[in-house]
């Protein structure tokens, strides 16, 4: 992708006083509005050609050439140093993506400025905004420790989202797409236009549904957006809603090869159980039900010629539940008695029903000052937000049991409760005309409670484990640094701390003798970049020095998420390499590239005899992190005639192990995969303003690769010897399979 460079100010428009007769002058600032509007926006926390940070920005244009339905994690997965995950196999459902090796929950979101990482988990589930490109101006993905942001601590990388601005002309749109594996897409959005001269309305609704590659990995999504603004020339005011709604059939437990080869690649074992005739069964309703709606309200306002006011009021609601068929379960675990059966058989276990629900609020409030003069570029910003979430279980049915229960009985209840308050100062100054200095000062509090009891059952006590933690950090991350600009070239060189507090799963679901503990990175980067409309290259240089990383064990929870630990010292190196050339009109290729070393330092692997006891240990040396690949490239090919345009996509991503022991029986083979995309588009065709087609073939030569997955290992005493056993499930990808799109503008 072509590497473009948004300026961290918004454009600046000389104030005006209107009289009634002033009416021409209103009639230029209407006509001259929608630059403008795609610059006043709260991007304080963007990069510019002028920030020494690595970073690509993604176009409306590009969103909306790849935008057939698949989660934004497949819309950017050609960005330098990604590697995207499916559960379902497709691209639809449930997906997340790393970058430089760093999760998801390590990757700072927002949308115009406004944190979208859950407080608690600090990851994005996208399933719950299904289809948002449609309604996005711009993303840029900052990679390392980034620019000072709001929200949870940007750990590998940070993806700033732009929502539309309002468009000054009314519109109308109908877009869909179809393909394998009953894929579907169907999007309508309008636009009122500029109403009045200062007003103006847009508004989204789109539908998607699939029966993914995977078993029953069935998805069915709404989303909407919806936003009411008002302007005149120094101001700007807008209320923007927008949300989905997802019922997802859980693939989350992927399958071992074992079962692969005895029941296909599309073997999911998700909601299995055996039924009264002993047969293999399926609990139809095993499903992931989730609401989640997103309110702000944002003002710029100028001031001036050289400030820039931002300020900006959200809210976000969410709430859901698993529905989940779970087998042979003690029933002490869920506050059930043991009974007798008619034979006198004491019945300890038994096939359940449960349901895990999460209900959210989250709210805060941010403001932002940009100076600007022949030198100086200065952005100080405030935030603070409170965050509550109600977690509880609930058992909804259980086989064969004698006894009272009450309907949907509950067996576990906490809150967990979040503030934060993040204020910064990040300055620019040009020394002269190719030389500028950039300093970035950030000080974040966290006051973190979690109370209640836990979903885990505390054998020593017989009850559900207690949960009693109070904890509060204070960060202070700075971040220096120096670019150079002349002409076509551009070079850089930044140090940047960051630091992130645990997340509540850290807390939760992992090993309770090892406390959870913040983490710290020391992030160097060095760049060169040359920029020509024929040909562009760019090298980025990074060492990012973590101590106390949470680093993925490769272990999953009882829910799919994650389980990671703390290491003391551990490193990701490596060099980003991007290329465009364009030497004519029907042609274009670009290239990037990522080579890559990461190391935990003196990795001691614990095995367990069982959940949490009994530990032996083994000291491996220097390990590969876990989900961290060597080397990642994309490489596309794009050819344009006329109306038409073709493009041939390609990824690579070398073996990834799936744990930090570098262990060959829990890896990820390395894959390539190449997807073909046509397009057509037909100009004011029978009072249409355009008709644009499109056929996508993806893994176009039919590669059997897996991207994600978990492994564990254990061990059991056979007489005085131990014997350690691993285990690995895989997250197989679909075969080569075909979406087509339209899209009719009005």
């Amino acid at each position: 992708m072509k590497n473009t460079f948004l300026p961290a100010a918004v454009l600046v428009v000389g104030s005006a006083s209107l009289s009634a007769n002033a009416q021409k002058q209103t009639d230029e600032f209407v006509d001259s509005l929608s630059s403008l509007l795609n610059e006043v926006e709260i991007v304080a926390n963007r990069a510019n050609s002028k920030t020494p940070v690595a970073f690509t920005n993604v176009s409306k244009k590009e969103l909306l050439k790849a935008n057939d339905g698949r989660d934004m994690t497949y819309l950017l997965q050609f960005t330098p140093s990604i590697t995207t995950t499916s559960d379902a196999g497709a691209g639809i459902g449930y997906t997340s993506m790393r970058i430089r090796g760093t999760d998801g929950s390590r990757i700072n979101v927002t949308a115009n400025g406004i944190p979208i990482n859950n407080p608690e988990s600090h990851n994005v589930y996208w399933v719950n905004m299904p289809d948002l490109a449609s309604s996005l101006r711009d993303v840029q993905v900052q990679r390392g420790a980034g620019t000072s942001t709001n929200g949870s601590g940007a750990f590998g990388a940070s993806i700033n989202m732009i929502t539309d601005a309002p468009s000054e002309n009314p519109y109308a749109e109908l877009s869909g797409a179809y393909g394998a594996y009953n894929t579907s897409r169907e999007t309508i959005r309008v636009g009122s236009g500029l109403l009045s001269g200062h007003w103006s309305f847009d508004a989204r609704i789109s539908h998607l549904n699939s029966d993914g590659y995977i078993d029953r990995a069935s998805t069915e999504l709404w989303s909407y957006f919806g936003q009411a603004a008002y302007r005149n020339i120094n101001t700007q005011v807008r209320l923007l809603a927008f949300g989905g709604k997802e019922k997802t059939y859980m693939a989350w437990d992927y399958a071992s090869l074992e079962d692969m080869e005895k029941y296909g690649r599309r073997y999911n074992p998700c909601g299995q159980y055996i039924d009264k005739d002993g047969k293999i069964a399926y609990y139809e309703d095993q499903n992931d039900n989730f609401i989640q709606h997103h309110f702000q309200l944002l003002l710029s306002q100028h001031i001036g010629d050289k400030l820039n006011f931002n300020a900006a009021l959200h809210y976000t609601a969410d709430n859901g539940y698993y529905d989940q068929y779970k087998t042979n379960r003690t029933l002490e675990e869920y506050g059930l008695t043991p009974y007798y059966n008619a034979e006198g058989e004491k019945i300890s276990k038994s096939d359940l029903i449960r349901l895990k629900n999460n209900v959210n609020d989250f709210y805060g409030a941010q403001l932002s000052l940009n100076f600007r003069d022949e030198r100086w570029n200065v952005v100080g910003g405030l935030a603070a937000t409170n965050f509550n979430g109600h977690h509880f279980g609930q058992v909804k049915w259980v086989r064969n049991y004698e006894g009272p229960i009450d309907p949907l009985q509950k067996y576990y209840d906490n809150n967990g409760k979040k503030s934060d308050i993040n204020m910064y100062v990040r300055a620019n100054y040009d020394i002269n005309s190719s030389l500028s200095a950039f300093v970035d000062l950030q000080y974040r509090h966290i006051n973190y409670t979690i109370k209640g009891e836990s979903d885990n059952f505390d054998w020593n006590i017989g009850a559900p484990a207690a949960l009693d933690i109070h904890r509060v950090w204070n960060f202070f991350n700075p971040k220096l640094g120096v670019n150079y600009s002349y002409g076509n070239h551009r070079a850089f060189a930044s140090w940047s701390v960051a630091q992130k507090e645990p997340t509540r799963d850290n807390f939760t679901d992992g090993d309770p003798r090892h406390i959870p503990e913040s983490e710290r990175l020391n992030d160097f980067e060095l760049g060169y970049a040359f920029n020509h409309s024929i040909f562009s290259v760019g090298v980025n240089l990074y060492y990012m020095l973590y101590k106390d990383q949470l680093v993925a064990t490769g272990e999953l929870s009882d829910t799919g998420n994650a389980i990671s630990i703390n290491v003391p010292n551990s490193y990701r190196m490596g060099m980003e390499l991007q290329t465009a050339l364009k030497p004519c009109g029907w042609f274009e290729w670009q290239f990037n590239m990522t080579w890559s070393r990461n190391r935990i330092k003196n990795f001691v692997e614990y095995i367990y005899e069982d959940e949490w006891t009994n530990p032996i240990s083994f000291d491996l040396g220097d390990t590969p992190i876990a989900f961290s690949p060597d080397i990642i490239f994309n490489n596309a090919f794009s050819f344009f005639y006329k109306s038409a345009e073709a493009t041939l996509r390609s990824n690579y991503v070398s073996k990834q192990y799936m744990t930090n022991a570098r262990c060959e029986e829990a890896k990820l083979d390395s894959y390539f995969v190449s997807d073909l995309h046509l397009g057509y588009s037909f100009k004011k065709l029978a009072g249409i303003k355009e008709l644009k087609l499109g056929v996508s073939v993806y893994n176009l030569f039919n590669k059997k690769y897996f991207n994600n997955g978990y492994a564990g290992s254990g061990y059991y005493v056979d007489g005085d010897e131990k014997v350690i056993y691993r285990y690995a499930g895989y997250a197989a990808q679909a075969p080569v399979h075909v979406m087509a799109t339209a899209t009719l503008k009005f």
